[in-house]
């Protein structure tokens, strides 16, 4: 489906030497497939046309292992995952990483577990929703890294995210333009929430768009009560507590 020699081209230009390339972009194809396929029977992506999905998903959701160095073995927890976005092609490049896909619609869910077995992914897949499976003791503080991509206001997405997080390791968002305001909303909140904001890495795509990818480094527990319920986190953010 996919243009194989655009594909690694466009990683080229961003900078990714990648090994054994042939048999990624076979994978990278069957992503494709996949995604288009599945589209057309539940929502996945707004983005099908091939060059698109190349740049758009499949370069983008990489920009992670450059805005982030990645320890080697790391567990990390992909919260409201979608279709998979940013962590499974980060998977399929860092194949030591073990991951866990989560996503609140169980339809995603399905598509997640087939495209893992596809794609050969080791990853978890659990259907649930971020405000309730951050405060179970299985989930509470045993990732290294949080990650998630515009899913929601940076201030929301790290009360999310961060309790997922164990100290010392990190959540990272990623995001496109007007990250600066919202790093501003969001200061107080990540600070409750025991994180500290680390970098902002800034990237172009090979098609012009702008990317900003948060790295926010968790420096202590956060505090138990939360995340709260989500009805309450959409009409108290934390910054106007």
């Amino acid at each position: 489906m996919i243009n194989r020699d655009f594909l690694m081209d466009k990683l080229k230009e961003t900078g990714f030497q990648l090994s054994q390339p042939e048999q990624l972009a076979e994978r990278f194809d069957r992503y494709a497939e996949m995604l288009v396929e599945w589209n057309e029977k539940i929502n996945l992506t707004a983005i099908t046309a091939p060059d698109e999905i190349v740049i758009k998903h499949f370069v983008d959701s990489l920009l992670l292992l450059k805005a982030y160095d990645v320890p080697k073995g790391t567990s990390m927890i992909d919260v409201g995952t979608g279709a998979g976005f940013p962590s499974v092609p980060v998977a399929m490049v860092r194949e030591d990483i073990r991951l866990t896909l989560m996503d609140s619609l169980n339809k995603r869910i399905k598509f997640l577990k087939e495209l893992s077995e596809a794609l050969g992914v080791n990853a978890r897949c659990v259907h649930a929703r971020a405000e309730e499976f951050g405060s179970k003791p299985e989930y509470r503080e045993q990732y290294d890294v949080a990650c998630a991509r515009a899913v929601a206001h940076l201030r929301e997405l790290s009360e999310y995210c961060l309790p997922f997080v164990k100290v010392g390791g990190a959540f990272v968002a990623l995001k496109s333009v007007g990250l600066e305001q919202e790093l501003r909303e969001a200061e107080a909140a990540i600070g409750i929430l025991g994180g500290k904001v680390e970098k902002i890495a800034r990237f172009t795509l090979p098609d012009g768009a702008e990317r900003a990818i948060a790295v926010i480094r968790k420096i202590r527990p956060a505090p138990k009560k939360f995340p709260r319920p989500y009805g309450k986190i959409k009409k108290n953010p934390l910054n106007k507590a």
